[in-house]
């Protein structure tokens, strides 16, 4: 039987780089995915997700169980993403990366009919707006949307991770999705 992630972290916070790995392992993918999906960047996914991993090495010890690890974690990723983009900002008004199209998002991940050419055309043109609707959400309304989507978490855990009320992820929900909706209406 595999260890409870939260084990591993007290195990982490002895020092155990056996366990430190074994989360990494569990983790990296995911918390690249969701990094991604937020700051929409290939590399800063990647430098933030890894700087994710080095805040859970240093600060394990800090983890005191009233929360899952998963929450506990990706609250440290969240905050480091929106701490990116604030930084950022600036240079993101003058430079756009497009260049990554094969980095997934939660649209790619949807199965797809098919039999008929015509509803897979409609489809992908549907979807391609969906993403760039998510694009242009609001950083906590992505940030909501994402972690319900893509981790399948729970409203509860997702105001942990933003550190927020469970009644305000539920109005950055509720935003969202109304927002999503209008595009896809438009189609």
């Amino acid at each position: 039987m595999e260890p409870a992630d939260e084990a591993l972290c007290e195990r982490v916070a002895r020092r155990d780089e056996a366990a430190f790995d074994l989360l990494v392992s569990r983790y990296q993918e995911r918390a690249y995915r969701l990094a991604w999906s937020i700051l929409r960047n290939a590399e800063d996914a990647r430098d933030v997700s890894q700087e994710a991993f080095i805040r859970l090495h240093e600060m394990a010890g800090s983890f005191r169980g009233r929360s899952k690890f998963s929450t506990w974690f990706y609250r440290i990723l969240v905050n480091l993403c929106l701490d990116h983009k604030r930084k950022h900002k600036w240079w993101k008004l003058w430079v756009r990366d497009d260049d990554d199209d094969r980095a997934e998002t939660i649209l790619d991940r949807q199965p797809a009919p098919v039999n008929d050419p015509v509803d897979k055309l409609s489809r992908d043109e549907t979807l391609k707006a969906l993403g760039s609707a998510v694009d242009r959400l609001a950083p906590r309304q992505r940030a909501a949307v994402l972690l319900r989507v893509q981790e399948d978490m729970a409203t509860y855990d997702i105001a942990r991770v933003l550190k927020c009320s469970e009644a305000t992820v539920r109005v950055h929900l509720h935003r969202a999705l109304a927002t999503l909706k209008k595009t896809v209406e438009k189609r």
